[in-house]
């Protein structure tokens, strides 16, 4: 029977546990998305907390893709020696690092990227169109820009790089009919809807070599009127093997959908999974032999250990547990098998004002309260 604490192997990246940090933009990069020493030291935290392998929040694979101010950027050679420090930072505390590529699509933001947001089609919104229909030349330069970028972060010493094709950025806004209403060769079916995620692959494996582990994130589903289904879901992820990629990560929702995005606040409500996507990561490994990585509302070692041991998933993906409780992993593993402390209410990405990068509002206001008491004990 897998254990959580057992050691493991992807493509020849070697693991010391099951446990993952799922990617979350952290804010911390630099205007130009360079790496600074603070994103260090909050993923060596996350190592040195005990997960296995930290995967950065979604870096920028050309300008015109990215989402929001202090993003990591991966668009350019210069870029390689920051991303080479994030490396050895988690390299140092014990973990293993991949890095996400991501192109944000259609909704990139015009006033952080300076460029006009494309997709595979125009958004339509109340607020009226968003962003324009990209061109083929556009398709072949981005899927260019994909195996760039996998080619700096192996040059900066990241053990494995992970294909963002999730949260309703590029790559997923391709894969689902709410946002591709193409008539070409990259619309309609689902096998064409899935061809510029394979050809992003592809072009990434052309660029890393075969002994380079190779991982994509995937929505289990959209929850979006006729968008990506988790019969789609598995559909593509069936291409994805057969393409030879490596492992795949399970998420789902855009954040356009109403309640079942992929930060839900709460609480699941009696009779729901704790894990938001169990029932679709059952299917996964029902049908597909890839390892999978499930994150979304897992809160408990013991659901984590049935998941596993049941075979609902490979590995174990966490996130906002993990900005509340660095070193929940340790603890875990150290006896302490007390739930999570993250109460799911999302302040991590509204955290009070004069806070600087990814922060536990909870734990931030507990500590500004207690920083006034000294004060005014002193006095």
């Amino acid at each position: 029977m897998p254990s959580l604490f057992e050691p493991t192997v992807i493509n020849g990246m070697a693991l010391r546990n099951r446990f993952v940090r799922s990617a979350t933009a952290e804010g911390l990069a630099t205007a130009d998305g360079a790496a600074t020493g603070a994103l260090e030291t909050m993923l060596a935290a996350f190592a040195g907390g005990g997960v296995g392998l930290v995967i950065p929040g979604y870096a920028y694979v050309s300008p015109e893709g990215k989402d929001e101010a202090g993003q990591l950027g991966v668009c350019s050679d210069e870029q390689i020696p920051g991303l080479a420090g994030l490396a050895s930072a988690v390299h140092t505390a014990g973990g293993a690092v991949a890095l996400q590529l991501a192109h944000a699509g259609c909704l990139g933001v015009p006033e952080v990227s300076g460029r006009d947001p494309v997709g595979p089609s125009a958004l339509d919104t109340p607020e009226g169109a968003i962003g324009r229909a990209m061109e083929h030349e556009e398709l072949t330069a981005v899927t260019h820009a994909f195996a760039a970028a996998a080619r700096r972060a192996k040059e900066a010493a990241f053990d494995a790089v992970q294909i963002h094709a999730a949260h309703g950025y590029l790559l997923s806004q391709f894969l689902s009919p709410y946002f591709n209403r193409r008539a070409d060769a990259y619309g309609g079916a689902v096998s064409h809807r899935a061809r510029l995620l394979l050809e992003v692959a592809r072009a990434v494996r052309g660029e890393v070599g075969d002994a380079y582990p190779v991982l994509v994130k995937l929505n289990a589903a959209d929850f979006l009127p006729g968008g990506l289904s988790v019969d789609d879901m598995l559909r593509v992820a069936g291409m994805l093997e057969a393409e030879g990629i490596d492992a795949v990560e399970l998420s789902g929702g855009t954040g356009l959908e109403q309640g079942l995005s992929f930060s839900r606040v709460g609480r699941p409500a009696p009779g729901e999974p704790e894990a938001y996507y169990e029932l679709a990561a059952r299917r996964f490994k029902g049908e597909i032999g890839l390892p999978l990585m499930l994150c979304g509302g897992i809160r408990s070692l013991e659901t984590a250990e049935r998941l596993v041991a049941q075979g609902a998933t490979d590995y174990v993906s966490l996130s906002r547990p993990l900005i509340r409780e660095p070193r929940l992993v340790a603890r875990w593993q150290a006896g302490d098998t007390a739930p999570a402390r993250c109460i799911s209410d999302n302040g991590c990405f509204d955290p009070p004002e004069g806070s600087v990068g990814l922060v536990c509002a909870v734990e931030e206001r507990a500590a500004r309260r207690a920083r006034e008491r000294e004060r005014r004990a002193g006095e």
